[in-house]
Protein backbone atom coordinates (compact mmCIF):
# COMPACT_ATOMS: atom_id res chain seq x y z
CA UNK A 1 0.00 0.00 0.00
CA UNK A 2 1.45 3.45 -0.82
CA UNK A 3 2.12 5.78 2.00
CA UNK A 4 -0.06 8.85 2.75
CA UNK A 5 1.83 11.95 1.47
CA UNK A 6 0.30 15.18 2.57
CA UNK A 7 1.76 18.59 1.59
CA UNK A 8 0.90 22.21 2.55
CA UNK A 9 1.56 24.53 -0.24
CA UNK A 10 1.18 28.72 -0.94
CA UNK A 11 0.53 28.67 -4.79
CA UNK A 12 2.85 30.96 -5.90
CA UNK A 13 5.41 29.03 -3.78
CA UNK A 14 8.25 28.12 -6.16
CA UNK A 15 9.68 25.75 -3.11
CA UNK A 16 6.16 23.98 -3.17
CA UNK A 17 5.99 24.08 -6.86
CA UNK A 18 9.34 22.24 -7.23
CA UNK A 19 8.17 19.52 -4.44
CA UNK A 20 5.14 18.79 -5.48
CA UNK A 21 7.19 18.02 -9.39
CA UNK A 22 9.50 16.01 -6.97
CA UNK A 23 6.25 13.67 -6.12
CA UNK A 24 4.54 13.98 -9.77
CA UNK A 25 7.72 12.66 -11.27
CA UNK A 26 7.47 9.53 -9.01
CA UNK A 27 4.23 8.99 -9.69
CA UNK A 28 2.91 9.77 -6.03
CA UNK A 29 -0.33 11.02 -5.11
CA UNK A 30 -1.05 13.55 -2.18
CA UNK A 31 -3.29 15.23 -0.39
CA UNK A 32 -2.31 19.11 -0.95
CA UNK A 33 -3.52 22.09 1.33
CA UNK A 34 -3.00 24.96 -0.33
CA UNK A 35 -3.36 27.70 2.60
CA UNK A 36 -3.09 30.87 0.68
CA UNK A 37 -3.39 33.65 3.49
CA UNK A 38 -5.20 31.03 5.53
CA UNK A 39 -3.59 32.00 8.99
CA UNK A 40 -5.91 29.35 10.91
CA UNK A 41 -4.33 26.53 8.64
CA UNK A 42 -0.86 27.84 8.49
CA UNK A 43 -0.95 27.63 12.74
CA UNK A 44 -2.40 24.37 12.27
CA UNK A 45 0.41 23.43 10.07
CA UNK A 46 3.01 24.80 12.21
CA UNK A 47 1.67 22.69 14.97
CA UNK A 48 1.84 19.45 12.99
CA UNK A 49 5.63 20.68 11.82
CA UNK A 50 6.76 21.43 15.54
CA UNK A 51 6.74 24.90 15.13
CA UNK A 52 8.22 25.38 11.24
CA UNK A 53 6.12 28.13 9.30
CA UNK A 54 7.43 28.14 5.88
CA UNK A 55 6.20 26.30 3.28
CA UNK A 56 5.93 23.65 1.93
CA UNK A 57 5.82 21.02 4.43
CA UNK A 58 5.48 17.62 3.97
CA UNK A 59 4.21 14.40 5.67
CA UNK A 60 4.78 10.98 4.88
CA UNK A 61 2.23 8.87 6.86
CA UNK A 62 1.80 11.69 9.33
CA UNK A 63 5.23 12.02 9.84
CA UNK A 64 6.90 15.42 9.32
CA UNK A 65 9.61 15.17 6.80
CA UNK A 66 10.50 19.04 5.90
CA UNK A 67 10.32 20.99 3.38
CA UNK A 68 11.47 21.22 -0.23
CA UNK A 69 15.17 21.29 0.39
CA UNK A 70 14.52 18.15 2.74
CA UNK A 71 12.53 15.72 0.79
CA UNK A 72 15.17 16.71 -2.36
CA UNK A 73 18.11 15.39 0.18
CA UNK A 74 15.70 12.44 0.95
CA UNK A 75 15.64 11.45 -2.56
CA UNK A 76 19.28 12.31 -3.57
CA UNK A 77 20.54 9.75 -0.51
CA UNK A 78 17.83 7.47 -1.38
CA UNK A 79 15.68 7.37 1.72
CA UNK A 80 12.86 8.87 -0.07
CA UNK A 81 11.64 5.49 -1.79
CA UNK A 82 11.07 3.50 1.48
CA UNK A 83 9.63 6.15 3.31
CA UNK A 84 6.64 6.59 0.14
CA UNK A 85 6.63 2.41 -0.44
CA UNK A 86 5.93 2.10 3.69
CA UNK A 87 2.07 2.01 4.87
Amino acid sequence: MAANVEIYTWSSCPYCIRAKALLDRKGVEYTEYCIDGDEAARAKMSQRAHGHRSLPQIFINDQHVGGCDDITALNAQGKLDPLLQAS
